[in-house]
């Protein structure tokens, strides 16, 4: 009787409390292993980690001390080694048993060099062969003719169908992990812009003299949201009646100061500071993944990132569908048009927008009522068990 009481006291408590997803730590995983210590190290130092613990379904293939040794002495710049170790991470769930029982003895996967859209064509894929005596090779689908096939040697951790951490023999790389390109710091921001559709928005940032501040930002990582020139074209009316301070605030807006992969983006959402964020102006924003689609919500209006003009740690660049508007300086949304007297389009409020970021917002909310419904079923069936 006493536990039923204790029980029926705590449970408003328990369900009062946030759902909180499972998590993996690739980090963590890998720290009971000394030997595979300095391929723990760079997964951290190229962000590869994080990208990982984002990720639910995954196979991670590490290295020992010597393999990585052996890529270090090649003395490839930081961003190479990201690309290489890339091919180390597969999206697919790939077991000790599923790998010893694959229906044809092979198969073809996708690898995180791939899946991330810094590969061309077939490059960042691996073949995976199930070799007499019970032996697993490995090899990228482009790899050079004198490359020696990897095996599978032991299980590090699985936590069946969302990670599976495993041992191999050798490093995977292929010439197009080890192609040569600029340093992401050596990268002209603005022209890169320009060539690729989004002329208008470098022309702002050049405009308004904030060009220094997006390079300064991106030796310690920066992610930045570029509209294309359609989407500032419609907007230039009412970006022009904003104060000079406004119209900085709002190029800077379009820039988080971080690094973030396509990847890493499409497996998370919440809020984020921007460029434009200072002391109590926080000038933030909300990053939402749907599918394969990545959103990003203003409060007043909501983008959606639609192409990928860089993606080299520490910077990336993405094209977005529309100009992010800060709810410090709009209230309405202005890309829709009202007619004025002189038949003219003009900005003003949109009732469709409006109700459309309601939608969105409703839409998210129900999102959290389900989790938090299965949340609650849950407990009520472990109750209905003690009872």
């Amino acid at each position: 009787m006493q536990l039923r009481i204790l029980i029926l006291r705590l449970l408003p408590l328990v369900l009062s409390l946030p759902v909180i997803a499972h998590a993996h730590n690739i980090t963590h995983i890998l720290a009971g292993y000394p030997d595979l210590s300095t391929f723990n190290h760079y997964l951290t130092v190229t962000h590869l980690a994080a990208e990982i613990n984002l990720r639910r379904t995954i196979t991670v293939c590490a290295v020992d001390n010597a393999a990585m040794d052996d890529l270090i002495s090649k003395n490839y710049p930081l961003y190479t080694i990201k690309n290489i170790l890339s091919l180390h991470i597969f999206a697919d769930y790939f077991s000790s048993k599923k790998l010893h029982q694959m229906p044809k003895g092979s198969t073809t996967t996708s690898s995180l060099f791939q899946a991330t859209g810094e590969a061309a064509g077939t490059s960042g894929y691996v073949d995976i062969t199930d070799i007499k005596g019970g032996k697993v090779g490995f090899l990228p689908v482009d790899s050079s003719e004198n490359q020696p096939m990897a095996t599978f040697i032991k299980t590090i951790g699985d936590l069946p169908y969302d990670i599976s951490v495993i041992q191999i023999s050798h490093i995977l790389t292929s010439p197009e992990a080890e192609a040569p390109s600029s340093a992401p710091t050596d990268v002209n921001v603005t022209s890169l812009m320009a060539k690729q559709g989004c002329k208008a928005f470098s022309d702002l940032i050049r405009a308004e003299g904030t060009e220094d501040t997006f390079l300064q930002n991106v030796v310690g990582g920066l992610t930045i949201f570029c509209p294309s020139d359609d989407a500032l074209k419609s907007f230039m009316p009412s970006y022009t009646n904003l104060t000079s301070d406004g119209r900085t605030s709002v190029v800077l807006y379009h820039a988080i100061p971080t690094y973030n992969s396509l990847g890493m983006l499409r497996s998370s959402s919440g809020l984020v500071n921007t460029l434009a964020t200072e002391g109590a102006n926080k000038y933030d924003l909300t990053v939402l993944n749907d599918g394969d689609n990545v959103k990003l919500e203003t409060k007043v209006n909501t983008a959606t990132i639609k192409g990928t003009l860089i993606d080299a740690d520490p910077l990336s660049v993405f094209k977005i569908d529309r100009v992010l508007l800060p709810r410090q300086l709009f209230k309405a949304d202005p890309l829709s048009k009202s007619k004025s007297s002189n038949g003219a389009e003009s900005p003003g409020p949109s009732t469709d927008d409006e109700a459309a970021a309601a939608a969105d917002n409703n839409s998210s909310n129900a999102r959290e009522r389900i989790r938090g419904g299965w949340f609650v079923m849950s407990v009520i069936g472990i109750l209905a068990t003690i009872f």
